[in-house]
């Protein structure tokens, strides 16, 4: 659309968006930043969201928690911001605001929207399977984060022609060559240890119990000093599946005889995550193929390869997406440790080119992801204004 009052406006309803800051607040946040380069943009979401989002995007803020008190009161807030202002689109955030964003947008005559992650789409909750699926099933458009994620929207009765796939995005990086010795240094590990490194929340399916279990040792045979750094924390307001404790991880490390080979970090701030990326040799993935939990695409994994490091993880879910098999990484049979620590090892004694890694990242930059979710919905890409 035109600049000024001929450009579409755009009424988003998220419950995912900084400060909580995970994987799926950050694509939010780049989602509205992408948005707002082509549309008048207004936000409705947790309280805090304001502060943290990007310029000119207004921000009505709701109070996360309890949950029932947020969706009623953003879907008061989306219903009567729609009636007001007159959207020409209401997108979701998530599978958990597809129906405040259909209410929304049937009180104004706008076409309605969601982006979808898997596992709003897999809650076993009997209630959220009686009131989420119907409104996700009349969305004008469902945008899916990969095909497995777009599999189990058909699955659910989602028209195939509604479905569009845009994966996420990623940052791309300039190299750092002091991260690696500046990231070492600040945790007291030498610079010749193989490292590998995790990053996620802490639940079942993230599978970092197993891995220190079933892989870790067989690695550590091969190289005694190998270490393990694990960035993240159990999940707060996690919308399904259990969390794996650092207490859990550690104990099953230590019961596996490779206690001294676990690092938990918990959070990490951009700037040295940013320097756990470059400081570290491999990447691991090992998501568990769990009932009602997919995941539905891996974005840490086009985030590590986005600074040059590989990936091995189990082929499960959207995972296949996101590492490229010999070109980022290695993909293995879900479940399959001993092929999980063999790809470990062949990948730290042969690594793949850094400069392939990041090649393959580039078709995520976040401008791309932009220009896919504007014309999955039928916007304009316009220059940022």
């Amino acid at each position: 659309m035109g600049e000024g009052h001929h450009r579409s406006r755009v009424l988003f309803v998220t419950r995912n968006f900084p400060p909580l800051l995970g994987g799926m607040e950050r694509l939010n946040w780049h989602l509205a930043d992408e948005l707002r380069g082509a549309c008048e943009l207004r936000l409705v979401g947790p309280r805090g969201a304001a502060a943290l989002a990007p310029p000119s995007v207004a921000v009505r803020e709701v109070a996360l928690q309890p949950l029932r008190n947020f969706l009623a009161r953003a879907w008061w807030m989306a219903w009567r911001e729609a009636l007001a202002w007159r959207p020409h689109l209401v997108l979701a955030g998530s599978g958990l605001t597809a129906p405040l964003a259909w209410w929304a947008a049937r009180a104004c005559g706008a076409r309605a929207a969601a982006y979808v992650h898997g596992l709003d789409l897999s809650v076993p909750h009997p209630v959220y399977r009686g009131l989420w699926r119907p409104a996700l099933r009349r969305m004008d458009c469902v945008i899916a984060n990969s095909s497995a994620t777009a599999q189990l929207a058909r699955g659910i009765g989602i028209a195939a022609q509604r479905i569009s796939v845009v994966h996420p995005g990623t940052e791309l990086p300039m190299a750092d060559r002091a991260a690696r010795a500046r990231f070492r240094e600040a945790q007291g590990i030498a610079t010749d240890v193989p490292l590998l490194l995790s990053v996620g929340r802490l639940t079942e399916r993230k599978g970092l119990r197993e891995f220190v279990t079933e892989v870790l040792p067989r690695v550590a045979q091969r190289h005694p000093t190998v270490l393990l750094a694990v960035v993240g924390e159990a999940p707060a307001n996690a919308l399904y599946g259990r969390a794996q404790s650092v207490r859990d991880i550690a104990d099953a490390a230590r019961a596996a005889g490779v206690g001294a080979r676990l690092r938990m970090l918990g959070r990490l701030d951009e700037a040295a995550l940013h320097d756990a990326y470059f400081a570290s040799d491999l990447h691991v993935f090992p998501i568990r193929d769990l009932p009602h939990d997919p995941e539905g695409f891996g974005m840490v994994a086009v985030e590590a390869a986005a600074h040059g490091l590989a990936s091995v993880a189990y082929a499960c879910g959207g995972v296949a997406d996101a590492v490229g098999e010999g070109v980022s990484g290695h993909l293995v049979g879900p479940g399959d440790s001993a092929g999980f620590a063999d790809a470990v090892l062949r990948l730290l004694e042969r690594p793949l080119p850094a400069e392939a890694v990041r090649g393959f990242a580039q078709a995520f930059a976040w401008p791309r992801f932009g220009r896919g979710v504007m014309r999955a919905v039928g916007l304009e890409c316009g220059d940022r204004g």
